[in-house]
């Protein structure tokens, strides 16, 4: 019997492609107002079974693990959506980093113009990966999304959803985007440039995690999709109470950027105490690290209290039970952003 994680079959070995595969079946973090979400499946024009759809795309993603190989999340997270939007049925990618400028000054940039094969109009979508960490005591009320923040504390959610509804997605309905827009259209479509950028449609992909304080009972941040996904975050020092929830029988996996995605599969996890005592001297030469721990005894000393358990419930029937895992320094937030400021 084939298992999977997170939506990911055991039979794709690929990386990129375990990659791809879970960016297909991960929500959203959070809804932006009346800004439609990611592209859907039946937008793409795939089904639920495309296993044999990512393996005819093999070829075209040696170039992410060779020369153009990148550790920077959100460029890799780019690469993947711009495969996606080229290769699948139904979309065709029409630019991507699409530059606005005016009068020699840049406005900003869309990351991704796209159509589909039914409607000429175009599609502009913005992309942002993010796992952020909730924060116990912080800014604002208990559910305020400028209590989660992102493992180098330079970044919030906050911070990120206000830079989408009021920067990057404004830009492209400005009269110097949609000349841009009009630029990258098909021949056939020119005639109808105007038209076209009065229909443009607008959305925003943002999947990635959200790692909730392994001690404390935090709600989710405001905005936050009932289905996003879950993971937990603990000091260094806290190692070793977390392991106790677990088996003797713990095994480890450590991810290293820019393969956050996807769970690893199987043979990639070792014994716990060994691979816990690498993961600790990277956290201390480079901050927060992520793991994903699996319990081949199913999870059964999960506990009983606070998101543990919601994680066990959701790690059930076929599915593998991993559990994403933070650790970060013992001093860490070392800093926490400002919210963003207040618009009138």
């Amino acid at each position: 019997m084939t298992t999977s994680a997170e939506g990911v079959s055991d039979a794709i070995r690929h990386t990129v492609l375990r990659d791809l595969a879970w960016l297909l079946a991960t929500p959203d973090l959070v809804t932006l107002g009346a800004y439609p979400g990611r592209p859907t499946g039946l937008t793409l024009g795939l089904t639920d079974n495309h296993h044999a759809w990512l393996t005819a795309l093999l070829p075209c993603v040696e170039a992410l693990n060779g020369k153009r190989a990148t550790t920077r999340m959100g460029h890799y997270h780019e690469r993947l959506w711009q495969l996606l939007l080229d290769n699948a049925p139904n979309t065709r990618l029409l630019a991507n980093n699409l530059r606005i400028t005016q009068r020699r000054t840049t406005l900003g940039e869309l990351d991704m113009l796209y159509r589909t094969r039914t409607n000429p109009a175009p599609v502009h979508l913005e992309v942002a990966i993010k796992f952020y960490l909730g924060l116990p005591d912080g800014p604002g009320e208990a559910n305020s999304q400028s209590r989660w923040i992102g493992p180098g504390g330079l970044d919030s959610l906050a911070l990120k959803c206000s830079h989408l509804l009021h920067h990057q997605l404004p830009l492209s309905r400005t009269a110097t985007a949609q000349a841009n827009i009009a630029h990258w259209l098909a021949p056939r479509d020119v005639g109808e440039a105007a038209a076209l950028s009065d229909h443009l449609t607008q959305q925003v992909a943002m999947p990635g995690v959200l790692f909730y304080p392994w001690q404390a009972n935090l709600p989710p941040p405001a905005g936050a999709t009932a289905e996003h996904r879950r993971g937990w975050w603990c000091h260094q020092y806290d190692w070793p109470s977390v392991a106790e929830r677990y088996s003797t029988a713990l095994k480890v996996a450590w991810l290293a950027k820019p393969h956050w995605l996807a769970p690893p599969s199987l043979d990639a996890f070792g014994n716990a105490n060994e691979r816990m005592e690498a993961v600790m001297a990277q956290v201390n030469r480079y901050g927060p690290q992520q793991v994903m721990l699996y319990d081949p005894k199913g999870g059964e000393n999960c506990w009983e209290e606070n998101y543990w358990e919601k994680s066990c419930q959701e790690n059930s029937g076929q599915e593998r039970p991993l559990t994403r895992l933070m650790v970060v320094p013992n001093d860490w937030p070392r800093q926490v952003p400002l919210p963003p400021k207040r618009r009138g």
